[in-house]
């Protein structure tokens, strides 16, 4: 079985040769995965979580030199976040792993059936995309989900991560290959490009000469606008995650409450965190005062309009750019807005398409929200939060897509397949 040299860097003049050469192992790997049986994908999974939980040392010690260069470098807070791993996320990552192997397989799946007058008969079923190529940042559970994930749909995998995670992510990777190796299915369909530098980006983003069949970027803007300018395959990737809150006419003030600071500062750095608060004028006299202080007190800077200002001293004015920010940190703007068709207009003008909440008691608010706001995800009266794969029942999810074509929102295992017609005659000919 053919084993990826894990070197931590290619030298330059090889890069070119190296990168194909992953492209072909992942192609040939991807061949076998199609074809494993359900049983065989979940008994790997199973064993890939072992082997990540087996690797507990390793790993966090690749993770702690990891943060200890982003310190040194001096990465934010919020990506130091991101980046630290600890036993506990470590052991939520192997349990994220487990739970993907529980979900049924996509692949096979029969997703229509119909009868022509010809007596044709005409099935639409799932198969899988082929290689999938994900370039990631700071995130290092994004080599377990993205690589588990992809195996269960029956895809190979080429991890590219970042200079942030890149050990951390070797350290992963090599705990599922072992993973792969031990259920007797090929270690390539899960392989990370064992090198910085940036050029292995582009290598990808051409697509290795028809080896890898869709990119996903899991990163900042810089990364993804890179993506979508120089890929030669199809992109599953949300650009900005800025989400918004409106705090309707017909909303009751506790749930208002309690959904915008969870929207806003359970994790700030997410792409699911709230970035806008939007509140209609009609229940700001009540609602307003209450969420702006209590957004300031749990640590929250509010910039707002003019009628945001005028209700706390605290608050400092919202410039235009606001609007557009995803700021990934504890900051927020807020705004008062006039009725439900305003909050519409101000999200399809600044938002990103991503996720978008509705906090309201009237049924005829909720759905004309859900209705008309050009989202991947709409929410009613919950947190903007829940924009995750795990929280969709996905047991993870590869990214978030705010695309058009194919997979939207959380993308999980039945968005990693595309389909195939199967056609069944008995001598039909065509006139």
């Amino acid at each position: 079985m053919p084993v990826l040299n894990l070197r931590t860097d290619f030298q330059a003049p090889d890069l070119t040769g190296e990168m194909q050469a992953i492209g072909q192992r992942a192609r040939a790997a991807a061949r076998g995965i199609a074809l494993a049986p359900a049983q065989t994908k979940d008994i790997a999974l199973r064993a890939i979580a072992e082997r990540l939980r087996g690797a507990q040392v390793e790993i966090l010690a690749e993770n702690a030199r990891d943060v200890e260069a982003a310190r040194a470098a001096g990465q934010t807070q919020a990506l130091i976040d991101r980046l630290t791993l600890d036993p506990a996320r470590l052991g939520a990552i192997a349990d994220a792993v487990e739970k993907i192997g529980a979900l049924p397989d996509p692949v096979g799946r029969q997703v229509a059936a119909f009868e022509r007058p010809n007596g044709l008969l005409i099935e639409r079923i799932a198969v899988p995309l082929g290689v999938i190529g994900v370039i990631f940042e700071s995130r290092p559970n994004v080599t377990a989900d993205a690589g588990a994930l992809c195996l269960k749909a029956g895809n190979a995998a080429i991890l590219r991560a970042g200079s942030d995670s890149h050990r951390t992510a070797m350290a992963i990777a090599r705990a599922m290959r072992a993973g792969l190796e031990a259920s007797g299915l090929p270690a390539d369909a899960i392989q990370i490009v064992p090198t910085r530098d940036r050029a292995a980006v582009g290598a990808m983003l051409s697509g290795l000469q028809g080896c890898i069949d869709v990119i996903v970027p899991r990163g900042g803007r810089g990364l993804v606008e890179r993506v979508h300018a120089e890929a030669r395959v199809p992109v599953f990737a949300h650009l900005d995650g800025i989400c918004h809150v409106y705090v309707a006419a017909g909303a009751d003030l506790d749930m208002a409450r309690t959904i915008v600071l969870n929207s806003k500062m359970r994790r700030t750095g997410i792409c699911g965190a709230a970035e806008t608060l939007l509140v209609d004028r009609a229940c700001a006299e009540t609602h307003l005062p209450a969420l702006v202080a209590m957004l300031i007190e749990a640590g929250c800077a509010v910039r707002g309009d003019g009628d945001v200002q005028a209700v706390d001293a605290r608050v400092t004015p919202a410039t235009e750019a606001d609007w557009r920010t995803e700021y990934l940190d504890a900051i927020i703007a807020a705004r008062v807005v006039d009725d439900l068709e305003a909050a519409i207009a101000h999200i399809e003008t600044y938002g990103s398409h991503h996720t978008d909440s509705i906090v309201t008691a009237d049924r005829a608010e909720a759905t004309r929200f859900l209705a008309e706001v050009d989202s991947a995800i709409v929410v009613h009266n919950a947190s903007t939060q829940f924009a995750d794969g795990g929280e969709f029942g996905f047991g993870a999810e590869i990214g978030i897509a705010t695309g058009r074509m194919h997979a939207r929102g959380p993308v999980g295992v039945e968005q990693l397949t595309t389909f195939k017609y199967r056609v069944h005659g008995s001598g039909q000919t065509r006139p």
